[in-house]
């Protein structure tokens, strides 16, 4: 069975589309019970992706889909005045978080993205393939209709979907409000659901091309 991979990624948002078509649906994030937990089709790793490395039984599945979310803590430009007060290890550690999931994605051998905010990795690697804002496919999920620039690094022959929205959609910015909490950091980093239905869309009519669908 063709699989889907989202890396750091605690939510199933990004492959709950695939799910529901039928693949099988891999996430791998530290904030996953250790080891291996099986919910029907979705399997939840609990793993360092500093030290990870893919258990057999995935390095030889058919993977038709890979994401990754590195942890953007430490390179999200909005963040920059603090850089100073953080030291070069905390830079080094979120530029390393981020190969690991180009390293990783490139491995797979499939269309992948990887996703961040505005960063400074546009200056230490490559600037962005594509930008977006989720409201532009609140057309798939009407909550989505909010501001927050999002960049992404593709791959392996990722389909960027195009824009879905109403005409007329007014876009919040919640993501710049929320407030502070212990899952401040989680709410502002969701992925859109609206973006995961438009991605799966474009990438499962791919899949299907290349003989890889469920």
């Amino acid at each position: 069975m063709p699989h889907v991979i989202a890396l750091y990624s605690k939510t199933d948002t990004i492959v709950r589309p695939w799910l529901e078509a039928g693949y099988d649906a891999v996430l791998v994030d530290l904030q996953h019970p250790e080891g291996e937990t099986t919910e029907g089709r979705l399997t939840k790793i609990g793993a360092n992706m500093l030290t990870w490395v893919p258990p057999r039984w995935l390095a030889t599945a058919d993977v038709a889909f890979a994401a990754a979310f590195p942890p953007c803590d430490h390179l999200a430009v909005s963040g920059a005045r603090w850089f100073a007060g953080k030291g070069l290890g905390k830079l080094a550690l979120g530029i390393q978080m981020f190969e690991r999931a180009a390293f990783w994605c490139d491995w797979l051998g499939a269309p992948y993205f990887i996703e961040n905010p505005v960063s400074t990795i546009s200056s230490y690697w490559r600037k962005p393939d594509y930008t977006f804002h989720p409201w532009q496919f609140s057309g798939h999920e009407p909550n989505d209709a909010y501001t927050k620039k999002t960049c992404l690094w593709v791959g392996g022959g990722f389909v960027m979907p195009k824009p879905f929205f109403e005409a007329g959609v007014k876009p919040d910015d919640r993501i710049h409000k929320a407030p502070p909490s212990l899952e401040r950091a989680n709410f502002r980093s969701a992925t859109p659901r609206g973006f995961s239905q438009a991605v799966f869309v474009a990438n499962h009519t791919r899949a299907v091309a290349d003989g890889k669908a469920a």
